[in-house]
């Protein structure tokens, strides 16, 4: 894929992305068809599998050779890693789109021969788009980010974010290891969308976010962006995240994200 090519498709992903964050926008207040997935807390909506759609068609229409992994099924079923893929979450954070009709995101990430090319996550209902182009920085509304600080940051002046269960007793995670976590940082928050998690690390609102297990499409499009802001994106090991595959995850400074790694989380799987 040429710079021009490149350049082409960066721009008209961006008018999918902010095309579908409008078609969400005009049926905002109109009723709800929710269905679960895999268990109570893992909603789908008409509104996702039909923006998915949307992004389906388009992509076959203009790019037929492109490949798509998408989460509601209308992706293909065998993907070739050495071919472009579209990896796309339509909403992600359903269920505060359903409950909230706020804080969910679109998110889009295109990968070429497995290398993260471009990546979209739209704040839908804050008109917020972030963006990155492979080395060419990451944006916000057309407004760089800054590259994170190189400063060394102290534990108590960090915002992490993840998810209240690793505070209660689990199978996965020792609970006593994520409550001195929270002692020991400025403050800790959960959005309930981890597009909107890696948005808020590649901004520098959040020193960190952190979960247990996502999918790719969680994954893909916030990798790249804050990639371009020269944030760290590995497993809760840190360990390489593999193209494709599920994973834990931790995004976050580089500091930030050594001394969460080898002071807690590492220490804390079961």
């Amino acid at each position: 894929m040429d710079a021009i090519e490149r350049e082409i498709l960066f721009n008209r992903a961006r008018s999918w992305v902010l095309q579908a964050g409008k078609l969400i926008r005009d049926r905002m207040d109109d009723p709800l068809t929710v269905s679960i997935k895999s268990n109570p807390k893992d909603l789908v909506t008409e509104l996702d599998k039909e923006i998915e759609y949307f992004f389906a068609t388009n992509i076959k229409r203009f790019y037929p050779d492109h490949l798509l992994l998408g989460e509601e099924g209308y992706g293909d079923t065998t993907i070739n890693k050495k071919k472009t893929v579209w990896i796309v979450d339509p909403i992600d954070g359903t269920m505060n789109f359903i409950h909230q009709k706020q804080n969910f995101a679109i998110a889009i990430g295109i990968y070429n021969r497995g290398i993260g090319e471009i990546g979209y996550i739209y704040d839908v209902m804050n008109n917020m788009l972030y963006s990155a182009l492979r080395n060419n920085g990451a944006y916000r509304n057309n407004i760089k980010l800054p590259p994170l600080s190189h400063n060394k940051l102290l534990l108590k002046e960090s915002m992490v974010s993840f998810s209240h269960r690793w505070l209660i007793k689990n199978k996965f995670i020792n609970e006593k290891i994520m409550q001195q976590l929270v002692h020991d940082v400025r403050g800790v928050r959960a959005y309930g969308s981890a597009a909107l998690g890696f948005a808020r690390v590649a901004e520098g609102a959040l020193q960190a976010y952190i979960t247990m297990n996502l999918e790719p499409w969680d994954i893909a499009a916030g990798q790249i962006i804050v990639n371009e802001v020269g944030g760290l994106t590995t497993d809760i090991t840190g360990g390489a995240i593999q193209f494709l595959e599920n994973s834990s995850v931790i995004t976050a400074h580089p500091f930030v994200h050594d001394l969460l790694v080898s002071t807690y989380l590492k220490k804390a799987i079961k």
